[in-house]
């Protein structure tokens, strides 16, 4: 199996779903609620723990009945959470909009997340035992770079989902070894709005980039190496909450198989395919088999120009 360890967030998402989202200053009648677990971290730690990956999860949650529900949900999912610690105070939430195109736009609170500033006794250990350590942005900067910098010492690869996006200091990129940002933060991060540019930005910085382009499938880089872009499969989206939390946590499990980074991509693009498919984050995570047998009928990845 896999080893992954996640250094990220937990959060409840307060979901509305409503026809239409509302514009600034605008009221709307919503037609469903659901609190559902989230957070980028431990959305990307059940993705990969449902694909067949060994996980731990390195984090926080708040004294409160949604830090009960997260780690339970967690625990369900198969992954490891005794690095999840629990202290004073609320836990993280996402207030979430989906409109019925299933486009969303969402506000973190951070809660609890906000109090992990570092690595804590036998996170360094943890770390050293994956093959892979995922981090991204709703954690404190200095607990995302100590992760990192701990992943680099002990010869651990590093995949960083740049988001929520905002400017990244040169010690976190230049311990990271795969950036997965989606277009919006490629373009925040460079000022560029075209991905292959983006792209070529971002290798100055980090060794590979994959830039996910939402029905337009991911585009691939690497230093050395031409460029790769992978369709996505066309299917109607109910919900892209956790869409690309989804797909980082395949992509995740296929490299640690020692799959090739083309098929890997398809493997991630597949799992995401499926996840918009359904209502939530963790919930709409598809399992192994369902990813196996979508991933049969999809093209192979074509060169970039």
């Amino acid at each position: 199996m896999t080893a992954i360890a996640v250094l990220g967030s937990t959060n409840m998402d307060l979901v509305a779903y409503v026809p239409k989202a509302p514009r600034l200053g605008e009221t709307v009648t919503g037609r469903e609620f659901r609190t559902v677990p989230g957070g980028k971290g431990a959305n990307q730690a059940v993705a990969a723990a449902r694909l067949g990956g060994e996980v731990v999860m390195i984090g926080a949650v708040g004294a409160d009945e949604f830090g009960v529900r997260l780690r339970a949900a967690l625990a369900s999912a198969g992954v490891e959470t005794a690095a999840l610690r629990t202290v004073e105070g609320a836990s993280g939430t996402a207030h979430i909009t989906v409109d019925d195109e299933g486009a969303n736009s969402i506000i973190v609170i951070p809660g609890a997340n906000a109090r992990v500033t570092g690595l804590e006794a036998g996170d360094a250990s943890r770390i050293g035992a994956a093959d892979c350590l995922l981090l991204q942005l709703e954690l404190p900067l200095e607990a995302v770079l100590a992760g990192a910098v701990a992943a680099r010492a002990q010869g651990v690869r590093t995949i960083l989902t740049p988001a929520p996006a905002q400017p990244l200091p040169a010690g976190l990129l230049a311990a990271t070894d795969l950036l997965v940002p989606n277009e919006h933060e490629a373009a925040a991060l460079t000022g560029l709005t075209d991905p292959h540019r983006a792209a070529e930005a971002l290798l100055r910085e980090v060794p590979e980039v994959v830039i996910t382009l939402g029905v337009a499938g991911c585009l691939y880089a690497a230093r050395g190496r031409e460029p790769l872009t992978v369709a996505a499969l066309r299917v109607r989206a109910v919900d892209t909450t956790a869409a690309g939390d989804t797909f980082v946590g395949a992509l995740a499990v296929a490299l640690g198989e020692g799959r090739a980074m083309p098929e890997a991509l398809a493997w991630a693009s597949a799992a995401a395919a499926l996840s918009v498919q359904r209502p939530g984050a963790q919930d709409s995570m598809p399992t192994r088999p369902e990813v196996t047998r979508a991933v049969r009928g999809q093209a192979a990845p074509e060169a970039a120009s």
